[in-house]
């Protein structure tokens, strides 16, 4: 015969360090600050499903046909393209405007590039993290890349192209001289490309 008991009562006061059973009482918490957007997190998920579910629904009803396989010179392409496509809109100073309702500029980054900190809370928040992080921008744009290769595969492949070899033109440019950042006006300097 089993005999069901109570649970113990100790478990559930409260001791004298504010914990419940050697447990703490903020559990609700996810971060010690309390300010990850998780709300705005769950929304901005949400969101990526939702295209990717879209994407597929579009493209059965218009008659897309997935690939059989992806050549490896494909997927090395479209994830060169995707790196750069990811600092282009995380990084680049040009695309600011993108990132400026959700980010501010904290500092000045290497090789021209600026390092923007989120603004705000909530969605406006989450979103401000997405677009100044070149690994979490890196997803959404692998996933639209990878999507318009399934859906165009010669036109995603001359996006991937074009990306990719603005990838190794960087890369020409800067190997070599280390972290530097553009001359600015207030310099007082006329900077001459070396290059």
């Amino acid at each position: 015969m089993i005999l069901l008991r109570p649970p113990a009562r100790h478990l559930c006061r409260r001791d004298d360090r504010g914990t419940r059973g050697g447990m703490a009482t903020d559990d609700g918490r996810y971060d010690d600050q309390d300010e990850a957007p998780l709300t705005g997190y769950a929304t901005l998920a949400t969101a990526f499903a939702s295209g990717a579910v879209l994407f597929s629904v579009a493209a059965r009803r218009r008659g897309v046909r997935l690939p059989d396989r992806v050549p490896p010179w494909d997927v090395a392409l479209l994830g060169t393209a995707t790196f750069k496509a990811s600092r282009l809109l995380s990084k680049d100073r040009i695309t600011s405007f993108v990132r400026a309702p959700f980010t501010r500029r904290a500092e000045e980054g290497a090789g021209g590039e600026v390092n923007d900190a989120p603004r705000g809370s909530g969605v406006r928040r989450a979103v401000g993290e997405l677009v100044s992080c070149p690994f979490c921008t890196a997803a959404w744009v692998a996933g639209s890349l990878v999507a318009s290769y399934a859906a165009a595969p010669r036109a995603a492949r001359l996006v991937s192209v074009g990306l990719s070899a603005l990838t190794v033109a960087t890369g020409c440019s800067t190997r070599g001289r280390g972290p530097s950042r553009r001359p600015r006006a207030e310099d007082g300097v006329r900077a001459l490309d070396t290059a």
